[in-house]
């Protein structure tokens, strides 16, 4: 194979790559609530999770894994962490608690697809735990670029949820399991208008 050849196999076509790029540079997240039917179909979903997983992963440990709610499971889900809110915050006052339990109980019903994205970082590896959890956080992008490259609105979170034990129970997390994102995928209803983004010349040095 030819120099050419290599470096155009591990790029992008010259054709593509101005579209690419111009998505990458409007890219956007699109809150939960503002995210409706339809989702992604099963081979689609299958696509999006295979481009998460193409991410760099030193040691090649793949140290996260999906666990995807879909249709009633999302109900389910939402119920159960509805519950687990109301029990972990029984100290708190009644009518704030009723409050932040009543939104537990929708979260996870907004977009068609959720897709929890588990870090499982090994800490016996040569790899320090660290560059794992790292892989972990390249694997929600990737898998919000992709949903989102493949029409649909996507957003990243995490909150109380994802730091909760009894959540990690709810969902069979392993001891040494975290959760690293709760990707809603599904159809944007409306366009979210774009964020102040960083000044590069604030965040950027040449050394």
């Amino acid at each position: 194979m030819s120099n050419s050849q290599i470096a155009a196999s591990m790029g992008v076509p010259a054709d593509d790559r101005e579209a690419l790029l111009s998505f990458l540079e409007t890219r956007r997240s699109v809150g939960m609530t503002a995210l409706g039917e339809p989702g992604p179909s099963e081979s689609e979903l299958r696509r999006i999770l295979g481009i998460a997983a193409r991410v760099p992963d030193h040691g090649g440990i793949e140290p996260w894994r999906f666990i995807v709610l879909a249709g009633e499971a999302r109900q389910r889900a939402s119920a159960g962490v509805s519950a687990l809110y109301a029990a972990e915050n029984a100290a708190m006052e009644p009518e704030r608690r009723e409050k932040f339990t009543a939104i537990m109980g929708r979260a996870l019903t907004y977009a068609p697809v959720i897709v929890l994205v588990v870090s499982r970082a090994d800490a016996a590896a040569r790899v320090p735990a660290w560059e794992q959890e790292l892989s972990a956080g390249a694997a929600c992008m990737n898998l919000l670029v992709a949903a989102q490259a493949s029409g649909y609105g996507a957003t990243w979170l995490t909150g109380w949820a994802a730091y909760s034990p009894g959540v990690a129970e709810l969902f069979g997390l392993g001891e040494a399991e975290r959760v690293a994102g709760i990707i809603h995928i599904g159809t944007a209803k409306d366009i979210p208008p774009d964020r102040k983004r960083p000044d590069l010349a604030a965040i950027t040095t040449y050394w």
